[in-house]
């Protein structure tokens, strides 16, 4: 749209969930692109099936499709987050102001501008802490600030509106607001419960029927403060050994002594009866089979992991397993 910016998620064939202040007032020639600037770019036409002020919420319905346009897109799965003291992994993506950039002029790209400039993509990691930002019904997410304000009446992060917060697998907001007295390291994103809450229920359904919103919003489990020292005990054979490989791929323990390193800060005991073969994979089953036998190690070699690792991506992985496991079992 001409003079204004937004993110979006197409989260079926047609249609396009984004924030309700990126496409109102309706003007005409609302325009989608996806994959900017890179060699399956596209473009289409759009208009606003479905806009709230109040959920600050969007759906965009995509006008004659290009043949390019991927298509049999499935719907995301939606979530809540738990009402309580918890800190989730979230990540997002978008097309924030501080990511102008320049380049030389390409003739084909005329909506480039003359000067060259593009908003390239800023893909983020972040967290939530989901006791904040409760009675605005937003989810207030920490991220890495830019490294400059960008003028005294505008925000960085302007354009970022209307991109959707993952936690895992599933959507759990859209990001609104950047409220300036937050600081540069914090979003707002209105919460998928706050929908619930706002919208009327042929709204509701307009959701349901088009971008894939449960009639019943499940919550998430969230992921575990520290596992479940009572998980391991009741792991069948299988997926210990999947918890085996998952814990084996993490690369501080792949470095030379690396499991002696990591488990210095947990219990003498696992120290010292750990098996020590040589074989990395068979040490940190003998590893877990040894948590088995005393309880209340397990929770403290899953801290450790997570310092040592720092947010890799192999530890995101192991959570994420302990998180499905978790669930299962509990």
């Amino acid at each position: 749209m001409p003079g204004r910016r937004g993110s979006g998620y197409r989260v079926s064939d047609h249609y396009v969930l984004t924030s309700a202040h990126v496409v109102g007032p309706p003007v005409a020639g609302l325009r989608v692109r996806f994959d900017a600037d890179r060699p399956a770019e596209w473009t289409v036409q759009a208009r606003v099936a479905f806009a709230s002020a109040r959920a600050d919420l969007a759906l965009l319905e995509l006008t004659d499709l290009p043949p390019e346009a991927p298509s049999a897109l499935l719907p995301p799965r939606f979530l809540a987050v738990p009402d309580g003291d918890v800190t989730l992994r979230v990540s997002t993506v978008g097309f924030p102001l501080f990511k102008i950039r320049q380049t030389a002029v390409r003739p084909d790209r005329a909506e480039s501008g003359p000067s060259g400039r593009y908003r390239d993509s800023c893909h983020v990691d972040g967290k939530v802490s989901v006791l904040s930002n409760r009675r605005e019904g937003s989810l207030e997410v920490a991220v890495p600030p830019p490294a400059e304000e960008v003028g005294p009446d505008r925000s960085p992060w302007e354009g970022m509106s209307g991109a959707a917060v993952w936690c895992e697998d599933a959507v759990i907001g859209v990001i609104a607001v950047h409220h300036r007295a937050d600081g540069l390291n914090r979003l707002a994103a209105v919460r998928v419960a706050r929908w619930y809450e706002v919208l009327g229920e042929a709204e509701l359904e307009v959701l349901v029927r088009h971008a894939g919103l449960p009639p019943e919003l499940p919550v998430s489990a969230g992921p575990p403060a520290s596992a479940p020292c009572s998980l391991l005990p009741l792991l069948n054979p299988a997926e210990l050994w999947q918890l085996t490989d998952a814990i084996a791929e993490l690369p501080s323990l792949r470095r030379l002594n690396g499991l002696d390193a990591v488990l210095e800060e947990t219990d003498p005991r696992l120290v010292g009866q750990r098996p020590r073969d040589g074989n990395l994979r068979s040490e940190v089953h003998g590893l877990l089979r040894t948590c088995r036998r005393y309880p209340g190690t397990f929770g403290p070699v899953v801290d450790a992991l997570r310092n040592w690792e720092q947010d890799s991506e192999e530890v995101r992985r192991v959570e994420r397993i302990l998180r499905q496991l978790t669930v299962k079992y509990r």
